[in-house]
């Protein structure tokens, strides 16, 4: 093997005749063809076995979803190949040019450490309107998760050299929630992410995408949605809490801190189990998350009291209002400090 030869991992389901000619394309620009038959089925067979005389064909005997085909390729690749490499995940459709996945496979080789993303111009009149919606959504939900502000979160080009192999072949996710799960991986853990333009090439308006617009749209916005609702119960607990103690006490700031700490310790109990699923040891959590939420209720009970008793405002309302201001707040410390993921240690690879 060279120092630092290219592999193109493909994976592929119910491909289009577009991927022979993409196979073709890579060996002969240099390429090292990886291409994972995602159960396909019997309508298929003959294509696959074809590409066996130019590329390396991996086999699903049932369908599993893009993130098993690529970790399934990764594995491939980690046994197969020693020394230094760089892998760039293509699309089967066609909808990569062979001159920009050469380009990012350049960056991956002069930055290591970093992923790369093939960054399609979602702004133009060619690209279909559900793609640049999609794609609008998630940039929002990952700036929102993160704080990384990313051109094109959804692109399927991707570079990466084999230093980071082994941990992104061990990440969580089956279909297109993979991706997004290897982006938020990738900003917990402080590697680098580098966009570098590409063309965004569309064939029948993407008709052949097998992205599913539901499910997988919910796969993608899992955590975020988890942590809504999450919050959401917290809130319940939180706001019918209060409204009970208000009706029989009359005391605002009583049944507002009452209310709080009941809350807080739902909210804490499913964010760590079942948001997170944080490693961090529960007291070192706890005490930060309660730090947070004693913030939180400073400020909740000062912006009550303002809306409610200085600017007159109505008491429900004004703690509904309250509530919305905190939860983006709340959200991105809890992600970003208390829940945070700490890095795998990277394995190295021993050079020849």
């Amino acid at each position: 093997m060279t120092a630092h030869q290219w592999i193109a991992l493909i994976p592929a389901y119910e491909p289009g005749p577009e991927l022979p000619e993409l196979v073709h394309q890579a060996r002969r620009a240099g390429l090292e063809p990886v291409v994972v038959d995602d159960g396909s089925g019997e309508a298929w067979r003959e294509m696959f076995a074809r590409l066996r005389e130019t590329a390396a064909v991996i086999t699903h005997e049932r369908n599993h979803g893009k993130g098993r085909a690529i970790k399934t390729g990764l594995a491939y690749i980690q046994e197969s190949f020693a020394g230094s490499y760089v892998v760039v995940t293509l699309d089967g459709d066609g909808q990569h040019k062979i001159e920009d996945a050469l380009r990012v496979c350049q960056a991956a080789q002069e930055q290591p450490d970093a992923l790369i993303l093939g960054s399609r111009a979602l702004d133009g009149k060619n690209t279909p309107r559900r793609s640049r919606f999609g794609n609008g959504i998630t940039r929002w939900v990952y700036r929102l998760t993160t704080g990384l502000p990313l051109q094109d979160t959804q692109t399927g080009l991707w570079a990466f050299s084999s230093q980071l192999v082994p941990e992104l072949s061990q990440l969580a996710g089956e279909r297109y929630e993979y991706e997004m799960g290897v982006l938020l991986h990738c900003a917990r853990n402080h590697i680098p992410i580098r966009e570098i333009p590409i063309e965004a090439i569309y064939i029948d308006s993407n008709a052949a995408s097998h992205f599913s617009t539901v499910k997988d749209s919910c796969l993608v916005y899992g955590e975020i949605l988890k942590f809504s609702a999450s919050s959401f119960t917290g809130f319940l607990v939180d706001y019918g809490l209060f409204s009970l103690l208000v009706s029989l006490t009359g005391r605002l700031t009583l049944a507002n801190i009452c209310a709080r700490a009941v809350s807080a310790c739902v909210n804490f109990t499913i964010n760590r189990t079942l948001v997170f699923k944080s490693r961090e040891k529960l007291l070192s959590a706890a005490l930060q998350y309660f730090a947070l939420a004693a913030a939180i209720l400073l400020a909740n009970t000062l912006l009550l009291h303002l809306l409610a008793e200085g600017l007159g405002l109505n008491r429900y309302a004004a703690k509904l209002g309250v509530e919305l201001a905190m939860f983006s707040v709340s959200y991105l410390v809890q992600r970003k400090v208390i829940f945070r993921r700490r890095p795998h240690p990277r394995p190295q690879r021993q050079t020849r």
